[in-house]
């Protein structure tokens, strides 16, 4: 393991984030990082349809919190690039025993998380090679069951505002 305390102490900042107790600090062959106290993390940011396939919190608990602090801080502050953050999750991830398959969708996730958003794209294009052909090998696998999800979230907020439509509590 690289990190040097496996402890997370987190208290609930809000109904999305956590804030951390004490610092985590990764120590990698190259890299040190620093996560400090009072820094907001929301674990590994998984849309709701996919938390059956990918939990919020699991064997990458601190990859996932060192990610959310490279991905503000790091990337705010020059340390590393977009790219550079999400390759550092897959190869933390790694460090930490998760399987192959699960850090790899993982990192799919990220990349195409950040291809949504401004301050994470720059380099996006690097990874197309990679991310595109890497989607269309295991998207045939999870559809189904993604747009099952899908329906059932579907169906659980209709059958909820009916219920409130009818005064039910």
């Amino acid at each position: 393991m690289s990190f040097l305390s496996t402890d997370v102490s987190v208290d609930r900042a809000n109904d999305r984030y956590w804030r951390l107790n004490k610092p985590i600090i990764y120590k990698g062959a190259e890299d040190t990082f620093v996560v400090p106290a009072s820094f907001l993390t929301d674990f590994a940011s998984v849309p709701r349809f996919v938390t059956w396939l990918v939990p919020i919190t699991g064997k990458y608990t601190e990859a996932a919190i060192l990610h959310d602090w490279l991905c503000t801080v790091g990337i705010d502050t020059g340390v590393v690039s977009p790219v550079d953050a999400d390759g550092i999750l897959r190869r933390v991830a790694a460090e930490e025993g998760v399987s192959w398959l699960l850090r790899w969708l993982i990192w799919l996730g990220v990349r195409w998380g950040a291809a949504g958003n401004p301050a994470r794209r720059p380099g996006w294009w690097s990874t197309a090679p990679t991310v595109l052909p890497a989607t269309l090998l295991v998207l045939p696998l999870l559809l189904p069951a993604v747009l099952l999800v899908l329906a059932t979230l579907g169906l659980f907020g209709i059958v909820g505002d009916l219920a409130r439509m009818l005064g039910l509590r």
